[in-house]
């Protein structure tokens, strides 16, 4: 699952003009890695909590600028696991 998110994030963070070649799980989302801005974190997270089924607080935006690619990826895996325990 860990690596189906992070193939995900990878592709979306391609489609909104990011350079993913240098992207790995030690990258940070934020201004020392990827260089997220509050807007296209905010994307990054709608279009993972659509394909997922999740959903982000409102609160948790600047932890997430703060997360590396591999936290983040990390993250979601375990949220849709669990998820997908309570539904069962």
């Amino acid at each position: 699952m860990r690596d189906e998110v992070r193939t995900f994030v990878i592709e979306q963070l391609a489609d909104m003009n990011y350079d993913v070649e240098e992207i790995d799980d030690d990258t940070t989302l934020g201004p020392a890695g990827v260089d997220l801005e509050s807007l296209a974190l905010a994307d990054l997270s709608v279009r993972v909590e659509d394909r997922y089924g999740l959903k982000f607080a409102d609160d948790e935006s600047e932890k997430l600028a703060l997360m590396t690619v591999g936290e983040f990826t990390t993250m979601v895996a375990d949220r849709v696991a669990g998820a997908r325990r309570a539904d069962a």
